[in-house]
This record gives structure tokens, sequence and C-alpha cells, in this order.
């Protein structure tokens, strides 16, 4: 018998050696006809512990590895797009990344403006003691 196959997303890789793939289909209801998706997690295996959290993969069904485990991941299929995160914490009032051009720099010209006040009380603050 063939070994089955599947493509999921990597939704968690918190465990060694394991990741847990969302596989997604597609079915029709029995009485209304309407196309409607359905998912299942699998637990599967990951030696080299290379797959994150986003990322498609192609797993295959094997003999059982653990309780839970009786798939391995064979590929990845296409990576994630990792989500860079920059905190600026001196920043007084924070804009959405989608904001225009405009209220970015108006916001940024208000924070320097903060924190060029913030520096000359510091500095006067020096200079009483």
């Amino acid at each position: 018998m063939p070994k089955r196959i599947m493509t999921g997303t990597v939704t968690s890789d918190k465990t060694n050696k394991t990741v847990t793939v969302k596989v997604e289909r597609k079915v029709k209801h029995p009485l209304y006809g309407k196309i409607i998706r359905r998912s299942k997690k699998y637990h599967a295996h990951d030696e080299t512990n290379e797959y994150v959290i986003g990322d498609t993969v192609r797993i295959e069904e094997t003999k059982p590895i653990s309780k839970t485990k009786t798939w391995t991941v064979i590929d990845r299929v296409q990576a994630s797009k990792g989500v860079a995160v920059a905190a600026d914490l001196d920043v007084a009032e924070a804009t959405p990344t989608g904001a225009p051009a405009e209220a970015q720099a108006a916001a940024k010209a208000k924070a320097e403006a903060g924190a060029k006040a913030k520096a000359e009380k510091e500095a006067e603050a020096a200079d009483a003691e």
C-alpha cells in the first residue's frame, strides 16, 4: 500500500524534533452542496528542527514514532514570510505601519522634539546641582 503524502502549514515548532502541521481540504456539504474547508492537525517528525511556523511542508505517513506521531516531514514547499519586529521604546507615540508618510513624519518629529526637551531638562537639572 502506498504511503499517503499531504501538504500543510506548520502551526507549532515548540516541541523537540516535532512540528504540528495543519492540513486543509475542501469538501462538498452533503445536503447543501456548498464547498467548505475542513482542517486537521498532524504531528510530524522533524529530525533536525529546521522547519518553523508558517512554512508550507509535505508530510509522509510512516510507522508510529510515538503515541501521536505517525508522520515525517519530507521537504519544505514554501518558506514562511518572516516578520521583522523592531521596538523603539523612546518613541512617545506609536503609528501604525500602514499610516501615510506625512503622519509617520509628524510622529517622528514629535518624538524627536520630546526627546530634545527631555535632554534640555536633564541638562538644566545637572547645571542646578
